[in-house]
């Protein structure tokens, strides 16, 4: 069952079902397919500037050993003010 929701999720199918609950209109359609056109060409071509060594790696991620996720930021404690 895992591996079956992962890849529904991979291939979209999920984003699509929550999409078509509403009805979008024609040019609105035009409008998101067209965007996501160039933010899958964009990414390509990112990713062909990386291998080529044109820009640099993006950094990994450190993640907490616990939980998998990313490590939460701390904020500091704030100075008292002194009157």
């Amino acid at each position: 069952m895992r591996v079956l929701k992962k890849r529904m999720a991979r291939e979209g199918i999920f984003r699509e079902m929550k999409m078509r609950k509403f009805y979008e209109k024609p040019s609105e359609k035009r409008v998101r397919e067209k965007a996501e056109a160039v933010r899958r060409t964009r990414k390509i071509a990112r990713k062909k500037a990386q291998r080529d060594g044109l820009l640099p790696k993006p950094k990994p991620r450190v993640r907490d050993e616990k939980f998998g996720r990313p490590p939460r930021q701390t904020l500091e404690p704030s100075p008292a003010k002194q009157e």
